[in-house]
């Protein structure tokens, strides 16, 4: 069998997808390196552990969430109208279209009491999130108010991704959404 050259984004890509379907614990480096086309020692050329790619995995996850999703919310040519529609539309893109739910909510659940990394990276992820929603409210809410609602509907995104995955139905999940969309006027 001859060497495949994969890179530590595909490693990371397919970790990714293991890590969601299966959990992290039940996602060994033999499964990462299978899913890869490799053999397990291959991987250790890119991460010194499964701890190192379950970090890097969440922190891949985050800044593809700040680049294409966060920063809309301070896009200052964008109407908050257009912002709140753009910033629903890129999540229902990524979470519609991605197999297993959310991995930093997932993680939250199976090991963030376990890793202190895993959970400040998890933490840093949602504070982010509520910060985008609430600049974007800011303009129709008091501060304070603002600031609840953010919390409030990252939660209910995050608690309907999981109803999403579990009963195969996105119907609940996109009435979040709408919800959101019609907080801004």
């Amino acid at each position: 069998m001859g060497l495949k050259k994969t890179s530590r984004e595909e490693i990371l890509q397919h970790s990714i997808k293991l890590f969601k379907i299966n959990g992290y614990y039940n996602t060994s480096m033999a499964n990462i390196a299978n899913a890869c086309g490799l053999i397990k020692g291959s991987i250790y050329h890119h991460f010194k552990s499964k701890e190192e790619i379950g970090l890097e995995s969440l922190k891949y996850i985050h800044k593809y969430f700040e680049d294409n999703i966060y920063n809309i919310a301070y896009q200052d040519n964008l109407t908050p109208k257009v912002k709140v529609q753009k910033f629903i539309q890129k999540i229902d893109d990524y979470f519609l279209n991605s197999e297993g739910g959310c991995l930093l909510g997932n993680l939250a659940l199976e090991i963030s009491n376990e890793n202190a990394l895993f959970k400040d990276e998890i933490k840093q992820y949602f504070t982010n999130w509520e910060k985008a929603l609430k600049h974007i409210l800011i303009c129709c809410y008091e501060q304070d108010k603002a600031e609840a609602l953010s919390k409030r509907y990252v939660a209910l995104t995050q608690g309907e991704i999981m109803m999403m995955t579990l009963y195969s139905s996105s119907q609940n999940y996109l009435k979040v959404g709408e919800k959101i969309i019609s907080l801004v006027k």
